[in-house]
């Protein structure tokens, strides 16, 4: 693979080079990754993808300093390692928790990525990645009008779902939800709570762009610039006074990266599905009857660790009469991955694999009879890991377990 022949420093900002000299090489983040726990590569923990980073820029930068240093240029096979190693973490943010000095980790390995991606030592499924959602504005492939696919087997679908103009709410859906049939039962669930509760909400349909995460986390977040202006036009035409999403990485990037890359507020609120629904239950607006089960939850990263909400999954649970709720052994902050971020899947997908494993076995040790999250994404890997495993238990978004207490 071609490549440049320096570090470009601009990937990083200047916090950014201070927070890797500050690295106190402490090791607390090494056994908190949980896909170095699984992999047991070197080149995954956090530690060792900085004191890495560090030796390449200060090779190309520093000169005689730092050969006078031991500081040597890093061969082809190095990088290739180092480059499969930052490809293999979840980017969930764990190792930021336990980090005394708190570097910021999960931007600084985005930041990795867009260095080897602008040195073409990227996985090439990244490249296909980014040319299915450029091309078709999603990450399946299919034909982006068939967003609303979905209702197909909706006994009633609620009226005016397709951009209809001046609705106060307009949900999006998100490309997983949109795609993937294991988890069409998302969206109809949550449409199905807001219609109950008298929601005046509506959708983009085939309008909807993908959100650009998963071209932000594998280092081509340049190549997400034009979705992110499309999406933020279409939702704007609409008149809505307020956003909801499901899918956690649809919400971070409308709450974090949206505004950045405009400038300027986006005119409109941005909402969570769990903040959403738990102000639905307070307010009176959802009638619930008991469920008689008992159930674990499982905190999304990009929900919990990236966006801080921990707080409004646990209010609706908490709502639900005759529901007991017991938490995993790591929970909220601690909170290990389901082994479905990073891009992972598309990278190293055994890997991917294991940590849903890991984390499926956290959920069955606590004798619960489902595990509840709420992230699209997460209800897809931790599904396939009872499946694989064997693990009898069923694995529900928020909203579908709310379907069965709703009056």
């Amino acid at each position: 693979m071609a490549k440049n022949d320096r570090v470009d420093l601009s990937h990083f900002t200047l916090r950014q080079i201070i927070e890797m000299e500050a690295c106190t090489r402490c090791g607390e983040c090494i056994e908190t990754c949980p896909t170095f726990a699984e992999a047991r590569n070197e080149e995954i923990h956090p530690l060792q993808k900085i004191n890495r980073t560090k030796s390449f820029w200060k090779a190309d930068h520093l000169g005689l300093l730092a050969r006078l240093f031991g500081i040597k240029p890093a061969t082809d096979e190095i990088w290739q390692d180092f480059s499969k190693g930052v490809y293999q973490c979840t980017l969930c943010g764990r190792c930021h928790v336990v980090c005394p000095v708190q570097i910021d980790t999960r931007p600084l390995w985005i930041s990795l990525r867009e260095m080897l991606v602008d040195r073409e030592l990227h996985p090439e499924t990244m490249n296909r990645l980014r040319d299915t959602v450029t091309t078709n504005f999603n990450i399946s492939g299919d034909p982006n009008e068939n967003r609303l696919g979905w209702m197909a087997n909706m006994a009633t679908p609620p009226e005016g779902l397709d951009r209809r103009e001046n609705a106060e709410v307009v949900y999006f859906v998100g490309c997983v939800a949109a795609f993937y049939p294991m988890v069409y039962s998302v969206p109809q669930s949550f449409t199905t709570l807001m219609d109950r509760a008298g929601i005046d909400f509506t959708t983009m349909g085939g309008e909807e762009s993908c959100c650009g995460f998963p071209l932000i986390i594998a280092g081509m977040g340049k190549d997400a610039h034009n979705l992110m202006r499309h999406n933020i036009d279409a939702v704007r035409a609409t008149g809505a006074k307020r956003l909801v999403a499901a899918c956690p990485s649809c919400y971070h990037t409308w709450t974090d990266e949206y505004p950045r890359l405009i400038g300027e507020p986006l005119g409109f609120e941005v909402v969570h599905e769990t903040e959403f629904l738990a102000d639905l239950i307070e307010s009176g607006a959802l009638n619930l009857k008991p469920v008689d089960k008992t159930v674990t939850y499982h905190d999304p990263c990009d929900l919990g660790r990236t966006s801080g909400i921990y707080k409004a999954p646990r209010r609706i649970l908490e709502a639900i009469p005759g529901l007991t709720f017991v938490e995993m052994k790591d929970n909220r902050e601690q909170a290990l991955c389901c082994g479905g971020g990073g891009d992972v899947e598309m990278a190293d997908a055994e890997v991917a694999k294991a940590v849903g494993r890991t984390r499926m076995l956290q959920a069955q040790e606590t004798g619960a009879d489902l595990i509840i999250t709420a992230c699209q994404q997460c209800k897809r890997t931790l599904l396939g890991a009872a499946r694989a495993n064997k693990i009898r238990m069923r694995t529900l978004d928020i909203s579908e377990l709310l379907m069965e207490a709703i009056e």
